[in-house]
């Protein structure tokens, strides 16, 4: 049985309820984050905290609880649900109003908090093995990607478009140059050399984004961090998508056409295998 956090109270998740007037059920009025868990310990949790803290700020939301506090709770969530590795899932809504109006409440009302669990499942040995399929779209997104929060429909809908193809990843593309996946960083691989776009306003600072380019750097491979056209992901040897739970996954057709030689390359064998070493060395030690 699943145990999640709402507004004080740690319960069944069955047992959650939350009111429709809450704003983040009306108006995707909230930020989240999805904390990765090792051996039952948070991997990099002040980061998460931070780029928390920030989406918050920015959507001008006050961040209703402490870092300490926040930890607590997510310690708390880990204890009473019984994977050893987990994807703790935290939400924070501006609230309860009385109507349903787009201006925020005025007086401000309490923020709705719900933390909760959920088993972290990595990508099998078959699918490492073979690669994965994507598709490629226009990313038609808010020109706030770097802000965490719950108005995720267009990237549902992204996303949809790999699941109709029986794909796993959707690839985005804003005015010719690589931004994203619909639910993941996208690096390329040309020459042996590793290249992913920079965080902007138009693509969310991902933390396995920075543990992969972290290991590119402290084993010597090649890489670069600057815009890159679409035309370079067409032609690319090698395509990786990379998030908490994919972790490093080879993407071998893109739109119905082969990646490189249309398997899994070295570069991405390599970091996978740095990243799994990691994993084991760091990750799960807190």
């Amino acid at each position: 049985m699943s145990i999640c956090y709402l507004d004080g109270t740690y319960l069944p998740l069955a047992d959650a309820r939350v009111s429709p007037m809450d704003r983040s059920f009306l108006f995707g009025d909230g930020a989240y984050e999805v904390i990765p868990v090792y051996s039952r310990k948070p991997f990099r949790l002040a980061e998460h905290l931070r780029r928390l803290e920030r989406t918050l700020a920015a959507i001008r939301l006050p961040n209703p609880h402490r870092a300490d506090e926040w930890a607590a709770m997510v310690s708390e969530v880990i204890a009473r649900n019984e994977p050893a590795d987990q994807g703790v899932y935290l939400h924070v809504s501006r609230g309860v109003d009385a109507r349903r109006n787009q201006a925020f409440p005025s007086p401000a009302v309490a923020p709705t908090v719900f933390l909760m669990s959920e088993p972290l499942v990595t990508p099998g040995e078959r699918e490492r093995e073979a690669g994965v399929g994507a598709v490629s779209a226009a990313d038609f997104r808010w020109l706030r990607c770097d802000l965490k929060t719950v108005s995720l429909l267009a990237n549902c809908l992204l996303r949809q478009l790999a699941v109709d193809q029986g794909c796993t990843e959707t690839i985005l593309f804003r005015d010719g140059f690589l931004t994203e996946g619909a639910a993941s960083s996208i690096f390329v691989v040309k020459d042996g050399v590793l290249r992913v776009p920079p965080n902007s306003h138009l693509m969310l600072p991902g933390v396995t984004y920075d543990v992969v380019l972290e290991l590119a750097a402290r084993h010597g491979l090649p890489h670069e961090v600057r815009e890159i056209l679409e035309a370079e992901v067409r032609s690319a040897d090698e395509l990786l998508m990379c998030s908490s739970p994919k972790e490093v996954l080879p993407i071998t057709t893109l739109d119905g056409r082969p990646v490189g030689s249309g398997k899994p390359g070295p570069v991405g064998r390599q970091l996978y295998a740095w990243y799994q070493e990691f994993k084991d060395t760091v990750m799960r030690s807190g």
